[in-house]
This record gives C-alpha cells, structure tokens and sequence, in this order.
C-alpha cells in the first residue's frame, strides 16, 4: 500500500469512531451560513430570522454563547476576520454590512450599500470586505475607515466571490458555468475559466493555499490547482446542484452538500468518498473547523407543530468521537 492509499484508509478509520453529532436549535427560521473562527473555538450561523448565533466549542460539545441581533432583514452569508479571532462580517438582504465584534458582543461598524446583499468574502490581509447583491454589484469596503472603496458592476450573474489566499486575485463564479478571475487591487480581468457546463455556484479556496474547489448545478464538484488554476479532477457522487463546498484544515478532505440527502466527504488526492453525513433536508452550509476534523452544517429542516410546519433553525457538528 503506497502513502497516498494509507492516508485514505487512515481517514475512513478515523471517521468510524469519530461520527457523533452535536446539535443546537438556536434559530427561529433557516439557517443560510455557518463558519468557524481564525482559531476554531467559535462557531457562527447565520439566518432568516436576521440574527447570528455565536457558539463556543468545548472539548466534546458546543454551546450558544451569543445571539446578535441588529440586521432588519434575513442574515444571506457571513464570514469571520482571517486572522482576528473575534470579529466576523455579515450580508444581509437590508442593503447593510455589518462587522461585528465577540468581545463587547455587539456591532461595530456598518456599511450601506445599494442593494440587497447576498454573498460576502474577507480579504486575507483583513483590509477589505467584497459583498455582492442580487443585481450582481460588487461592492469593495475599506475595513479601517468602514467605507466604500470602489463599487464593481457585472453584466453576467454572480453567484460567489472569493480572494485566492495570497490576495493578489478575486474570483467570482458565475451563471455560465465559469470562474472570472480578476487581477487585486485593480480588478483587472485576467482569465476566464471553463469550469462547468453549467451555473457554477460556489468556490472555497483551501487553508494552505494549494487547492480551490467550485461547485455547479451539474451536480459536480471541480478540483483546481490554486498556482496553476488548472482543473485536476472532477467529484461527481450528489446528484442535485451542489450548493456549499468546504475543505479541511489540511486540504485533505472537501465536503460538498446538495439537495440530496447526504453531505459527500471526499479524499481530496483522489477524490474517493472517504465517509458521508445522511441528512433530513436539504444542506445549503458546511464548514470544517480550522484545525480537526469536525464538519459544522445546517440543513433545511422543518417540524410540524398542530397543523403549522416550521423551519427548525438547527446548526449540527460531525466528527465528536462515539
């Protein structure tokens, strides 16, 4: 058996007695974003019901620690500082940017912007904020005054948005099944790539830099060289548009979630399935915790209460051991 073939079986024998879930119903609507800290000792969700939940992990268990409240519209997408463990950003449909801060547990600065705010990324020298809305306008805030720095329209629909993790370029993925890559600061256009033949919708870059991923409505997951921006292979198991894409804090591992009713976890060197999550509903969020291997998610679950069926507004970690 070579290393590449050990590593595989080491991470299948991991997950067989480290599958125990942990759950926390600290919302009143659908979860749309979860996301860990620079440090992994806290946990956001983000939701319809235009709160963030904030959770601390301890040991074998995770508990809420704060509801931040603020937004007057549904919480789209949040994201944490790369570097700066107690702030974290958040896209609302209120046309607002908000930062907030854990320590005094409440916000810090907000930003208006034009439109109704649907995704949001944080640059990694933690210097500027992208959000984008539903008009498919990029706005660029300068994180130090709190103001719009620039403000980028495009004329094709735009579905995600990133910064490779060096911060020289800025992706967005778009309807047409491709990844624009940009030039940063200038925006510059400087390729365009083919990655699916269909609406591409999601992108994450992997922790040490050397992998990024997108996600299409093909149903597949695409696998590209970050240096070279090359495609190195396909993951094609969901069967339903794939939705949210994560990768460990070792780029060993990339969880991708769909409509179907499993989260898919795959060997990122070969793209095998090294374990898989069954779900209830619909998964539109994962997150791997930035040093261990437990996956934070959130489903589309309802409960039926007289004759009423409600979202239950549930975040849940894999990966506790049994």
């Amino acid at each position: 058996m070579n290393r590449t073939e050990q590593t595989f079986e080491d991470l299948k024998s991991y997950f067989r007695t480290h599958s125990k879930i942990r759950e926390q119903r600290p919302h009143m609507s659908k979860v749309h974003s979860v996301c860990w800290n620079a440090n992994g000792c806290h946990l956001a969700s983000g939701s319809f019901d235009k709160t963030v939940a904030v959770y601390a992990l301890e040991r074998d268990r995770f508990v809420k620690n704060n509801v931040f409240r603020g937004h007057t519209a549904s919480v789209d997408q949040l994201c944490w500082h790369k570097t700066n463990p107690d702030q974290f950003s958040t896209a609302s449909g209120d046309k607002t940017v908000r930062i907030w801060d854990i320590r005094v547990a409440k916000c810090v600065s907000v930003t208006n912007t034009k439109g109704e705010n649907i995704n949001i990324a944080w640059s990694p020298d933690g210097k500027t904020i992208a959000v984008g809305n539903k008009e498919d306008l990029i706005t660029f805030i300068d994180t130090r005054t709190n103001k719009i720095r620039v403000e980028e329209p495009f004329s094709f629909e735009v579905n995600e948005i990133s910064w490779n993790n060096t911060n020289d370029l800025f992706f967005l993925t778009n309807g047409m099944g491709c990844m624009h890559v940009l030039n940063y600061p200038s925006l510059e256009h400087q390729t365009t790539l083919k990655a699916h033949p269909a609406n591409c919708i999601c992108i994450e870059f992997g922790p040490t830099g050397k992998y990024f991923a997108t996600g299409s409505a093909d149903a597949q997951v695409s696998l590209w060289d970050a240096n070279e921006l090359a495609c190195l292979r396909m993951i094609s198991r969901l069967e339903w548009p794939v939705r949210t894409i994560s990768f460990s804090h070792d780029e060993r591992l990339i969880a991708s979630a769909s409509e179907d009713l499993v989260i898919d976890i795959a060997f990122t060197e070969t793209g095998e399935r090294v374990t898989d999550i069954h779900v209830d509903a619909s998964t539109f969020t994962v997150a791997w915790h930035p040093k261990q291997y437990l996956l934070a998610y959130a489903c589309d679950e309802k409960e039926t209460i007289g004759d009423r069926r409600r979202d239950v507004g549930n975040v849940k970690i894999y990966g506790f051991p049994e």
